[in-house]
């Protein structure tokens, strides 16, 4: 048979979909997956003690409300569901944006399915899991050689959670000094992530924004016009969502730093700098990974993730803990972190063993040089894709013109006045091919927004197709635009009254609450 060969077109892609109900509705009284025998009598007077000690407002009257379903019944369900959801093992998935989708070796995926590792209990005997322990101390020695850092924590379940941490650091730091009422300002960027604000906030700073210049940098002038002896500390991820490098960073931290604030640095996205520069030398006190997108662990639907936090040596005392120290023959939980203002723990135990498991293997794979190559094939696909996608029709690039980073925030504006066709209408007409496509972080400073980002495990093929379906959506806006506006129609996904995302009394995020609003009406 002669093998079509197929140069830059759109795929012929039409999503399996099937009308398939909440599990809770396939519920059958009676119906069992799973007999589960009886207790033996002395697991049963054990329990019975066990729940005697419990108080009576904290036990169920009545049994929780489960699905009864067979096997063969929940084995479909789950997987006509899996036939309508993409993923980053199904498509070219670029169009995540900042949330970085790359491959993720399946040889790591089979380790942490090991019964030795599945098995694991946090709570287990220090001396029976020297293994794993050893697994998060030599990942705390890469991390510090990638960043220049001092010490690593893989407590944070996610880089929010990171974020939340150094924030934390940043205010028992000043209490401890007596400086905490009195520093009571943190400065961000408005291209950084959203949680960078948020997270201060939660800990009550009070937010001071820089916006960029006319090339896209955070404003060197107007940082000096907001630093004060109320500062008490700058969060900027650099790169920054546009994918805009700003190499006068080290200015940026001494300027905070002079006036006696901390430099904390969001790498949630590290895909463009591995090799290159480090956190250190950009004068951070702080910065933290995303083990689920730098170094190859899947986001798992948002957790079980890790935010990789680590700080210099002056702000050990106050970071969360346990951390995993080394004697010499054995791995153990140190109490380096122990301090009066020490902020406690972010999160239950000290980390997920499978997602820590995975970056070192993947870090170990690579090695140096690997993950050099890692950064360079990132920035090379990213700048490609930025080449092609700029000579798409309606669709520009926004700020200073040259090489990006890891990733561009893009902009449909042009197409969008011409035509009438917004970013949301695109980003449902690529689901009628396969892909997947993001705008942006709310506020839309881009007007028309959408970011990609390639990482290093896309091929060119992957990426010509990605710009063939864009090219093509492009064409349908100038010349059947109402082929876009009506999309998706090959996707099991469909457009939506979004007029009740503003009104929680109208939200119902659990089957329970379904029920009793459809009940009440």
């Amino acid at each position: 048979m002669k093998r079509i060969r197929r140069d830059h077109k759109v795929r012929n892609f039409h999503q399996a979909k099937w009308d398939e109900p909440v599990i809770f509705e396939l519920h059958k009284a009676g119906e069992r997956g799973v007999q589960v025998p009886q207790a033996e009598a002395a697991i049963a007077t054990a329990i019975g003690d066990g729940i005697s000690a419990i108080p009576d407002s904290m036990k169920r009257t009545v049994p929780p409300a489960l699905p009864e379903i067979g096997q063969a019944k929940v084995l479909r369900h789950y997987l006509r569901l899996s036939q309508e959801t993409l993923g980053s093992d199904l498509n070219v998935e670029i169009g995540q944006g900042t949330c970085t989708m790359k491959y993720i070796p399946r040889i790591n995926e089979m380790m942490i399915r090991t019964p030795k590792l599945m098995e694991l209990h946090p709570l287990q005997n220090v001396q029976d899991v020297q293994g794993i322990l050893e697994v998060f101390y030599r990942l705390d020695l890469a991390m510090r050689e990638i960043s220049g850092m001092d010490q690593f924590t893989f407590q944070p379940s996610s880089g929010t959670q990171a974020l939340l941490a150094m924030a934390s650091i940043v205010r028992a730091y000043h209490d401890s000094r007596g400086e905490g009422e009195q520093r009571n300002e943190i400065i961000t960027t408005i291209f950084s992530h959203p949680s960078q604000a948020a997270t201060a906030v939660v800990k009550g700073y009070k937010i001071i924004t820089l916006y960029p210049d006319k090339d896209g940098f955070p404003d060197v002038e107007e940082l000096k016009k907001v630093v004060s002896n109320r500062t008490a500390g700058f969060v900027v991820a650099n790169p920054e969502d546009t994918g805009i490098y700003n190499p006068k960073i080290k200015q940026f931290t001494d300027i905070v730093h002079e006036a006696g604030g901390i430099c904390y640095y969001d790498q949630a996205n590290a895909n463009g700098l591995l090799g290159v520069t480090r956190a250190k030398e950009a004068g951070f006190d702080m910065c933290f990974f995303n083990l689920h997108k730098t170094f190859a662990a899947p986001h798992m639907c948002g957790g079980p993730a890790t935010g990789a936090l680590g700080v210099v040596s002056d702000l050990i005392p106050f970071m969360p803990g346990p951390i995993v120290g080394f004697d010499g023959e054995k791995y153990h939980f140190t109490s380096e972190h122990a301090h009066a203002n020490n902020i406690g723990k972010v999160r239950s135990f000290h980390g997920v063993a499978q997602t820590v498991l995975r970056a070192y293997a993947w870090i170990r794979a690579l090695g140096a040089e690997g993950l050099l190559q890692v950064a360079q094939t990132a920035v090379l696909n990213n700048n490609y894709l930025y080449h092609k996608i700029t000579q798409i029709r309606g669709a520009s690039a926004p700020y200073v013109q040259g090489n990006r980073l890891e990733q561009v925030r893009y902009s449909w504006e042009q197409m969008t006045k011409e035509t009438g066709v917004t970013t949301e209408d695109v980003t449902r007409r690529m689901c009628d091919f396969g892909l997947h496509y993001w705008t942006s972080h709310h506020p839309y400073v881009v007007p028309q927004p959408f970011t990609l980002e390639p990482t290093e495990s896309y091929s060119k093929e992957d990426l010509d197709e990605y710009i063939a379906a864009l090219t093509q959506i492009s064409k349908e806006a100038y010349e059947t635009p109402e082929v876009v506006k009506n999309a998706p129609t090959r996707s099991t996904v469909h457009r939506i009254d979004e007029s009740s995302f503003d009104h929680p009394d109208q939200w119902c995020i659990t089957w329970r609450a379904y029920l009793k609003k459809t009940t009440a009406e």
